[in-house]
């Protein structure tokens, strides 16, 4: 598991998005992975409000999922986004940091299902959550 989990983390910290966003990979193993993103006023979305564009927080939890499933012990490799569903609930707070919590709770030979929530300080109003389908990467 440590070799997939330091591959997973290597790829994250090396995505172009990942690294302008500010994505700092919190925790990573086991089919779960936490994903922060500080406030920065270039993600925000609403200058009037100062609220992070949707579109952050979509790239935020996209990453966040396929790392979970990138540490998921049945995983044998690579991943990429079949389908992500993101509700979003509520406006982030202006001035925090927005964290996502992704689990990966199913996987298939070709398939991974994945749940996740983000999260500002708040933590008993999820900012967004998301439920997602990814690739399972065969060996060669």
């Amino acid at each position: 598991m440590a070799d997939k989990t330091k591959l997973a983390r290597q790829f994250i910290e090396a995505i172009p998005h990942a690294k302008e966003l500010g994505l700092v990979l919190q925790d990573i193993g086991d089919g779960m992975a936490r994903i922060s993103m500080p406030y920065d006023e270039k993600l925000i979305g609403d200058p009037k409000t100062g609220v992070i564009h949707g579109g952050a927080v979509s790239a935020l939890m996209d990453t966040c999922c396929g790392a979970a499933v990138m540490s998921h012990p049945s995983a044998p490799g690579g991943t990429a986004t079949i389908d992500l569903r993101i509700d979003y609930m509520r406006a982030s707070t202006p001035g925090q940091t927005i964290t996502t919590k992704a689990t990966c709770h199913h996987i298939t030979r070709s398939v991974a299902f994945v749940r996740a929530v983000a999260m500002d300080d708040d933590t008993d109003r999820p900012v967004a959550t998301a439920a997602g389908a990814f690739t399972v990467e065969q060996g060669f």
